[in-house]
């Protein structure tokens, strides 16, 4: 083959070696952008099939909570209604939950089921912070029988938790503050049985409830999507940058 036919072809490996660096990031690069965008996209799935889950089960009519175990997940956003006794000394504050830019709790208070020692966990809904975070709120608490109406809800078991949560501890009184509502950690701390699923208080419930705004499970889910575009925009920025990187003509090279 004559040598003037094998130019361009050396001209070419010259300038690949030269960009070799660029290809090796390239390599790296757009892989991780990809499976970032996909990791938000699988989010926003995520989100969307659980709002369709909630959707469906609060079209149902509502069930008893019954006083023997529960699966959580067969109870995941059913409507329930439970009659009981709330009992205050086992209540707990869930702290740092925002309601319109200001900080305060979640209050969770334990309901004895009628005719049973099973307790469900009532969420009750947000109360404002004071000023002192020192102290902590009054929180008035029905007494007697009552009937609560809510839905139940799975918690979650992965936190973002500042510092150690200290365990509970008899000797110094039941701790009421908690950073997160850990259900394990909270059926450990008590001594009597407690159904695996948590109720949030319905908005319409007289049942000694407060703010209650409940998130959708489907809240945000726009930002999931934008975010996963945009990590493929990145991919594909990328690998146009190191096209016109390594097609560029260098000044004095043969056409």
């Amino acid at each position: 083959m004559p040598a003037n036919a094998l130019a361009p072809r050396r001209h070419f490996w010259r300038r690949f070696r030269r960009h070799l660096l660029p290809t090796l990031a390239v390599l790296v690069l757009v892989p991780s952008f990809i499976s970032f965008g996909q990791w938000q996209w699988r989010k926003a799935g995520a989100k969307e099939s659980l709002q369709t889950l909630l959707d469906a089960r609060n079209a149902e009519p509502p069930v008893s909570m019954p006083d023997s175990v529960v699966e959580p997940e067969s109870m995941r956003f059913r409507r329930v209604v439970a009659r009981g006794t709330y009992e205050p000394r086992y209540q707990i504050l869930i702290d740092n939950r925002i309601h319109r830019e200001q900080a305060g709790y979640h209050v969770v208070t334990p309901l004895r089921l009628e005719g049973s020692d099973r307790r469900v966990l009532v969420n009750r809904g947000w109360v404002p912070a004071l000023a002192d975070h020192a102290h902590q709120p009054a929180v008035a608490t029905p007494t007697g029988l009552i009937e609560i109406q809510g839905t139940a809800v799975a918690p979650s078991t992965r936190y973002f938790t500042l510092g150690a949560e200290t365990p509970h501890d008899d000797s110094a009184g039941w701790q009421t503050v908690w950073q997160n509502l850990d259900l394990a950690r909270y059926a450990g701390a008590v001594a009597f049985p407690v159904q695996p699923v948590i109720i949030q208080l319905a908005p319409e419930s007289s049942a000694g409830g407060f703010i209650r705004d409940w998130p959708r499970p489907d809240e945000r889910i726009e930002r999931h999507l934008g975010y996963a575009f945009q990590w493929w925009g990145f991919a594909a920025a990328t690998v146009l940058i190191w096209l016109a990187i390594l097609l560029r003509r260098q000044p004095g090279n043969p056409r």
